[in-house]
């Protein structure tokens, strides 16, 4: 029987085929080249199959107004510090047992003293809840001196305030979670404090304390919130205000006049 000639393998598609070399790099670069042309091929493969490219081009690459300087920096500081809370929290959550009859109190205690970087963990969450409330006044402030909340940013000012409320609620639940004697009475007065207000007010401080009075399952509920609830919208929030800043972009600051064009002033005459 004749044997068959072996037909040529397909050619691979533009996409897949690898880079010109690079003048004066005929022979190959070596394996560091050959390490980021997997990387560009890797990053291509997914890009072509999920079309993200567009997406971060179009979040990240924007025009930028005239004047912006370091005030502008205060809306991603607030995100990293509650990125910091996010992640110093996980790794706290993981030696924390809600349990009001002395186990919370003690694993407290056993993540400062005995856990490796537990006391620097702990640290870095207890002051960086201070930093995030200090770092959205101060956001807020910027936007408001900043004339950034007016047409047509209005929704991202409301997106703001909610978050802003949303940072009281997280640092109200998480005072309790130590549970120790100034944690116990703080979380009784500002409970109580809740309950005087109208309508909603006596609703919400039994929602909290988990009942009409301050008990046991009041521990999980501040745990609970405090892990789950309010990081969850704080997140998603914080996603829909990053991307009304990409889609209506920044404002220049006050003292910055806008320029008209001679052809505007021409037609103005």
């Amino acid at each position: 029987m004749p044997k068959l000639p072996k037909l040529p393998a397909p050619p691979l598609p533009a996409p897949l085929q690898a880079p010109p070399p690079r003048p004066g790099e005929e022979n190959g670069g070596g394996p560091l080249q050959e390490a980021m042309e997997a990387g560009i091929s890797v990053v291509d493969w997914v890009d072509e199959r999920t079309s993200l490219s567009g997406g971060s081009r179009w979040l990240m690459f924007r025009k930028v107004p005239k004047g912006t300087n370091w005030f502008y920096t205060l809306g991603s500081a607030t995100m990293f510090a509650f990125l910091s809370q996010a992640v110093t929290g996980v790794f706290l959550a993981m030696y924390y047992r809600p349990d009001p009859n002395g186990g919370a109190y003690e694993s407290i205690r056993y993540i400062t003293n005995d856990v490796f970087l537990g006391q620097f963990v702990r640290g870095m969450h207890k002051w960086g809840a201070t930093v995030m409330v200090v770092l959205i006044f101060l956001h807020m402030g910027r936007t408001f001196f900043f004339g950034a909340y007016k047409y047509p940013r209005e929704l991202n000012w409301v997106i703001g305030v909610v978050l802003l409320i949303l940072t009281f609620a997280m640092s109200l639940t998480g005072y309790l979670l130590p549970f120790d004697q100034r944690a116990y009475w703080a979380t009784i007065v500002a409970t109580n404090i809740t309950a005087t207000g109208p309508l909603l007010g006596p609703y919400l401080a039994d929602f909290l304390r988990a009942g009409p009075e301050f008990g046991a399952t009041t521990l999980s509920r501040f745990y609970a919130i405090h892990m789950l609830l309010i990081p969850g919208m704080i997140a998603a929030l914080i996603g829909a205000h990053l991307y009304l800043v990409a889609k209506l972009g920044t404002t220049a600051p006050p003292w910055i006049k806008a320029e008209t064009s001679p052809e505007l002033r021409k037609a103005e005459v």
